[in-house]
């Protein structure tokens, strides 16, 4: 379980170089970006497929199997539809707000995780998750306050369904341990087809503007928006989903860190606050890992 924890948490670490590389992409309009972005996630599927040692084929899927729909919906749902209301969010509410609002995920998925089979909802859980929360405040809002306006409520609506589709992604695809990863490639091909409609319908055509910009979207669709799926669906089939919820709080931390490492954002009280906080509250939702309790005797130890 602690591998596929931590191979759950590289994800997180990947998503941390979202807005460095999504920044450095130029002026691509989100639903085109998404499109060309999930194509190469895609190809990452594809290509993992072919690589695959002997030991890891089981993770292939088998000609003839019959994947369940359900799974069809809930991964199409969760990846394509987490990115289109996301996008509608930032469309009809101020960027800081939607964000934290979007960002509640985490914390849902440490509390939904009660309803999954064979969980248990620890107090750490919790603790840690809402530290984290805690942390990511003070990094999305810079130190300053919030002004939900209900001008924006349709917007904030928005986040919101983006929050409880990841999170119901995540909880729910924990439920179906035996559908192997690889279905995870069709579901970014699914997601990059259905982007690439909205594009259509919604957006103007931009492309990136020379190499360094086809650079950060090939990084994109390599990292974040490719690898970064198949690895978080590892994790939350087969690692502790408590701590991966508490620790995806990181994403945001780290995602700051690589600003700052970058020239794009300046170090400060601020951000050392929110690091403590975010660290804090992801070695306590992962104190069973670091400590785990031996087995007593009696049966009421």
């Amino acid at each position: 379980m602690a591998r596929a924890t931590l191979i759950g948490f590289s994800a997180v670490a990947m998503w941390a170089l979202l807005a460095l590389l999504t920044d450095a992409s130029g002026a691509v309009p989100p639903f085109l970006l998404s499109a060309i972005t999930f194509t190469i996630g895609t190809g990452v599927g594809l290509v993992a497929r072919l690589f695959m040692p002997t030991a890891d084929r089981s993770q292939k899927i088998p000609r003839q199997a019959k994947i369940p729909r359900k799974v069809w919906v809930i991964g199409i749902a969760g990846l394509f539809g987490y990115h289109f209301f996301y996008f509608t969010a930032l469309r009809n509410a101020p960027a800081v707000e939607a964000s934290l609002i979007a960002y509640l995920w985490p914390l849902l998925i440490v509390l939904g995780s009660a309803l999954t089979p064979g969980e248990r909802l620890a107090w750490n859980h919790v603790a840690g998750a809402l530290l984290g929360l805690a942390g990511t405040v003070l990094i999305v809002t810079k130190g300053g306050g919030l002004a939900f306006d209900a001008r924006y409520a349709f917007g904030y609506a928005m986040a919101g369904v983006c929050a409880v589709l990841w999170s119901a992604y995540s909880l729910l695809s924990r439920r179906f341990p035996s559908v192997p990863t690889s279905i995870v490639t069709w579901f970014c091909a699914a997601t990059a087809a259905l982007s690439l409609v909205c594009h259509l319908l919604l957006e103007k055509t931009v492309w990136p503007d020379g190499a360094g910009q086809w650079l950060a979207v090939l990084g994109l669709g390599l990292m974040p928006v490719g690898a970064a799926f198949y690895a978080w669906d590892i994790g939350v089939k087969r690692g502790n989903i408590q701590v991966l919820g508490a620790a995806s709080y990181a994403a945001p931390l780290l995602s700051t860190l690589v600003l700052i490492a970058a020239g794009f954002a300046e170090p400060s009280l601020r951000i050392l606050a929110a690091c403590v906080l975010i660290t804090g509250g992801a070695a306590l939702a992962a104190k069973s890992l670091f400590f785990p309790k031996r087995a007593t005797d009696g049966a009421g130890a």
